[in-house]
């Protein structure tokens, strides 16, 4: 079926790029009339942070929303009449904004404790009607940047917290260095610019409407901000990649005699299967993040596996057609003093170099493990938690406002956090609740607890309580399970008080800590499902295992990579993160599930090559030798591409962007690398036979899978029989 869907999209070639172009502006159509916004909930059902924000919307509908700071400084001292008479008008203008429920200015009687020792700073607290996941950027843009607007050199104005941050969101922007670092990378392989174009091509069509049916996708569940530009990471990748190997698989065919139709039906027969295969992988790896129950993540899974169906799409259905344009021509405007070699492989450089390792596999296999080792070791000293404004740009406000809220009240002013409490009678509720804050005003950790304030109906009162350190520092985190476990039950003891501790860093504490302990449910079901999927294909038990347990080493050494990156060293100032940060517990998530993805494919194509030789003369060695010759100029140039469309979203601004292409740059190099061209060869070479054993019951019970090796019915599709002495390629897959 995919060969006849091949041959008509070859055959009716300027039909289907018309349905392309089509299909890409009807995407972009739908993207401006139905588009949706970014929303990220990371709330943890059923955690205490998660219980005191739905008490906070039944109870203190007003203080259920989330607030936003508005700092002003002035070195003339903001009490000054002057400064005091223009921050007032601030305060005043936002307070007119429809979701803005209240201001409480530091000029105010209760205001006294927002004006610096100095007298030089002072902030605002804006409270809003709701949280920042239910805001678009629009709306936080047009909240924020009026009050910016009104600074100048006089008067600092700055504004911080998380709808802040939204109104921030900017495009990424560095797409276009990957892939102007791809199209070199394509040259060199091809040695020519009309091949090295159509993976372009093909990658910019699944990308752009994968992006504007993303926009869509918005209207229809939680998508986080930073879900786009990893999708666009994935897409880039995965598009090039898998054209690569489909026009790969062409000009070999091309080379070996075959016309390009029969050379298209071929590329697409074998690699292009492969990809299909390659891409559902991926596809079913990226849904395995579903079990981790975190709305915002189902969307970056969403977003995902989108951006990976159209390029997979694109891959059997426009390029072809593309194929069908080029013809031999896809070998003009050839490159000076590189090499044209239509072949997928150079033999005798990666013939010799896995001879080199399958003489010493011991040597090979123990120095492997060891570096992936070495490279692990980092990742057991990482800690999970979400980088606070502290770690953005420094020229965002909501770094400028961190930067003066920590210079002139402390860290803990930026994120306070809200403690509901209940259990009393009205007439004793208040008196309880302040009796609580002034024992946890002596608890280490603790800068400030302000007075308790009690709802309308007089049974939930609230506790405003800062801590010393910043939303993102381990002692934070501390301070929360003290008072939850220790300082709270003993303050409350005997009263019949129930408090939840929330806010931004216990609500940041017990996603982290929700989404650790479904990371087993996680792993097992990504790993059990590579598993049997490489064992169906490739008819062993050993081989399957082997990758499984590969796979993982490759993530832990790239997880380790990025525990470096982010500890605050040297490799941290490289890439623009130059102090210890935590690593949100999303990242190695969605790290590990595209790794699996993406490693499965050069699985296959390594392996199906060795398997293929391995059936044809029975020799392990032999096949391993062969298979490796075959298939490692394509992994190398397949993984350098991802490799550089990574590592170029290291130059965005936001550290989450960093984190991401830098880990996944990691994990594929690793993969490309020290896995599939030293620890598979070594490893092979040492069980010899083993590698594909497998009961003969379980045979029986597994269904035939052939990922490459499927025959063109000529009959079938109308080709004329093929001469026999036209040989059998061996070329690229995925």
């Amino acid at each position: 079926m995919l060969v006849r869907l091949a041959d008509w999209c070859y055959r009716k070639r300027r039909l289907v790029v018309v349905m392309w172009i089509a299909a890409l502006l009807g995407a972009f159509a739908l993207a401006g009339a139905f588009g949706g916004e970014f929303r990220q909930d990371y709330l943890q059902p059923g955690s205490e942070s998660k219980a005191a924000l739905d008490t906070l919307k039944d109870k203190f509908p007003q203080k259920s929303g989330d607030t936003v700071q508005i700092v002003v400084h002035s070195e003339a001292g903001v009490s000054s009449p002057a400064v005091k008479a223009r921050a007032e008008k601030i305060f005043t203008d936002v307070a007119g904004n429809d979701h803005v429920v209240s201001v409480a200015s530091p000029f105010s009687e209760e205001g006294a404790r927002q004006i610096s020792e100095d007298g030089k700073t002072a902030y605002a607290d804006v409270a809003l009607d709701k949280n920042d996941n239910e805001y678009t950027a629009e709306e936080a843009k047009a909240l924020v940047e009026p009050v910016l607007g009104a600074g100048d050199d006089t008067l600092q104005v700055e504004v911080g917290g998380p709808v802040a941050a939204l109104s921030q969101t900017v495009a990424v922007g560095s797409e276009g260095i990957g892939l102007i670092a791809a199209a070199i990378i394509l040259l060199v392989t091809f040695g020519s610019a009309v091949a090295m174009g159509l993976p372009l091509i093909t990658a910019l069509f699944g990308l752009g409407i994968a992006m504007a049916l993303g926009e869509v996708l918005r209207r229809v569940v939680d998508v986080p901000d930073w879900a786009t530009y990893t999708a666009a990471m994935v897409g880039i990748g995965v598009g090039i990649d898998y054209a690569l190997l489909i026009v790969t698989r062409f000009r070999s065919s091309l080379a070996d005699g075959q016309e390009p139709r029969r050379a298209t039906l071929t590329a697409i027969a074998t690699a292009g299967r492969a990809v299909l295969f390659a891409g559902l992988t991926v596809v079913t790896s990226m849904l395995g993040i579903l079990l981790m129950g975190q709305p915002s993540m189902n969307g970056f899974a969403f977003t995902v596996v989108l951006a990976v169906l159209v390029t997979m799409a694109a891959s059997v259905t426009l390029l072809p057609a593309i194929l069908g344009f080029a013809g031999r021509n896809i070998e003009r405007l050839h490159v000076p003093f590189v090499s044209k070699n239509p072949h997928a492989y150079d033999a005798s450089r990666w013939y010799r170099w896995s001879r080199f390792i399958q003489h010493r596999p011991w040597l090979a296999a123990i120095g492997g493990l060891a570096v992936l080792l070495a490279l692990a070791a980092p990742f057991l000293g990482i800690r999970f938690g979400f980088p606070d404004a502290k770690n953005d740009p420094p020229s965002y406000t909501t770094r400028q406002a961190y930067d003066l809220l920590a210079d002139g009240f402390g860290p803990g002013f930026s994120a306070p956090m809200l403690l509901t409490v209940q259990g009393n009678s009205s007439g004793e509720l208040l008196a309880s609740a302040n009796a609580v804050g002034d024992k946890l005003r002596e608890v280490n950790g603790v800068a400030f607890v302000g007075p308790a304030i009690v709802n309308e109906a007089g049974d939930t009162a609230l506790l405003t309580l800062i801590p010393t350190t910043s939303p993102q520092d381990k002692a934070t985190e501390d301070l929360v399970g003290t008072l939850r476990d220790q300082s709270i039950p003993a303050a409350t003891s005997g009263t019949g008080l129930a408090i939840n501790v929330g806010g931004l860093a216990a609500a940041n504490i017990d996603t982290t800590h929700g989404s650790s302990t479904r990371l087993p449910l996680f792993f097992g079901g990504v790993l059990l499902v590579s598993f049997l999927l490489l064992m169906t294909v490739f008819r062993s038990v050993v081989v399957p295992l082997k990758a499984v347990i590969m796979n993982l080493l490759a993530s832990a050494a790239a997880f380790g990579v990025l525990a470096l990156a982010v500890s605050g060293g040297p490799l941290g100032d490289l890439v623009g993160i130059p102090e210890a940060t935590p690593v949100p517990i999303q990242l190695p998530i969605g790290i590990f599930a595209i790794l699996f993805g993406l490693s499965m494919d050069y699985e296959v194509f390594l392996l199906s090559r060795i398997k293929e030789e391995y059936d044809r003369t029975g020799d392990n060695a032999l096949a391993v030798a062969d298979g490796l010759a075959k298939s490692a100029r394509v992994i190398t140039a397949g993984a350098a591409v991802m490799v550089t469309v990574f590592l170029s979203f290291v130059l965005a601004d936001a550290v989450l962007g960093k984190m991401f292409g830098l880990g996944l740059a990691a994990a594929i190099f690793i993969d490309a690398t020290l896995i599939r061209m030293v620890l598979v060869p070594a490893t092979m070479e040492l069980l010899g036979d083993r590698n594909w054993w497998l009961p003969g019951w379980l045979d029986r019970l597994l269904p035939n899978i052939h990922v490459e090796d499927h025959e063109i019915d000529d009959d079938e599709i109308g080709l004329p029989v093929s001469k026999p002495s036209v040989p059998a390629v061996t070329g690229s897959s995925a």
